[in-house]
């Protein structure tokens, strides 16, 4: 169970709690609702109602906790690389070839398999924040209970949490750093597959080649300025450098998968408001390339 703290300042005296919890935490409506109906609005440690109003030096705590665990995720022992955590956000660094999530065809040995079972001993409900495909690696965000969840999804939405990527590209760009700006759709009748099309959706990427090869290939520091799917791929493709091994944009070689990875990510933390930028090394991640 997570308990969050908040003093009435001078300047919020008067103030009722549901307003203080909405300015300070940006606690949603609806989790609002849950918390008053769940008692866990607590005003100097007695249950309070949404529109009490406080005085200067009260203290407000909220307990976030969850009845039931994830449906469909059974916890398992597998080794995570954390990068950080606290009380309310996990960030872990992903291997390749290891989703993120249970599906179909991968219903354990996922990033939700090994996070649910890190935090077996209470119920606990996994939430990522951001996520990556199976073959890409790299950080991978997580959100350890409800209201760190809705703050950070909103911030996705936004546009406010910034991620750094670098991938090994089959060839090297003329232009060694640039924007691409190319609207992006459905590919045809796929289902997952992407395109550039005047009819798309707006796509901006930068990028930057910072190693070169002899070969003609190079590692790129890829910086995706929106979120459509497959942007980095699709972009990559459309200047004429697909990511080396991509199966669907590039050229497949059995055997061989593309080398994408997450290495930074930068945003604010959903409740001390600290700015965060976190760091996995791409070098160690494409040491089998290189």
């Amino acid at each position: 169970m997570r308990t969050v703290m908040l003093s009435v300042l001078p300047n919020e005296d008067g103030q009722t709690v549901g307003k203080m919890l909405t300015a300070h935490l940006s606690v949603s409506s609806r989790l609002l609702a849950e918390l008053k109906r769940n008692g866990g609005i607590r005003l100097n440690g007695v249950s309070a109602a949404v529109n009490q109003k406080v005085r200067t030096g009260d203290e407000i705590s909220v307990c976030l906790c969850e009845e039931a665990p994830s449906k469909h995720i059974v916890p398992e022992d597998i080794p995570l690389s954390v990068l950080y955590e606290d009380e309310d956000i996990l960030a872990i660094s992903k291997p390749k070839n290891m989703p993120v999530h249970p599906s179909l065809h991968h219903y354990g040995g996922t990033v939700g398999n090994a996070v649910c079972f890190r935090y077996r001993a209470e119920p606990f409900v996994f939430r990522p924040i951001t996520r990556l495909d199976i073959d890409t690696t790299g950080i991978v965000l997580i959100a350890k209970n409800r209201l760190s969840a809705g703050i950070l999804s909103d911030e996705m939405k936004n546009g406010k949490i910034h991620k750094t990527y670098y991938a090994v590209l089959s060839g090297t760009p003329r232009e060694k750093t640039g924007r691409i700006d190319a609207p992006i759709e459905r590919c045809g009748d796929s289902i997952i597959k992407r395109t550039v099309r005047p009819d798309g959706k707006s796509a901006q990427t930068d990028y930057a080649v910072i190693k070169p090869f002899a070969d003609g290939t190079c590692v790129a520091c890829i910086k995706p300025l929106t979120g459509r799917t497959h942007q980095i791929r699709v972009h990559m493709a459309y200047i004429g450098c697909p990511l080396l091994f991509d199966y669907m944009y590039g050229t497949e070689i059995p055997g061989e998968t593309l080398y994408l990875h997450c290495g930074e990510l930068a945003f604010v933390h959903p409740i001390s408001k600290k700015n965060i930028t976190l760091r996995d090394d791409w070098e160690t991640a494409f040491s089998r390339f290189l």
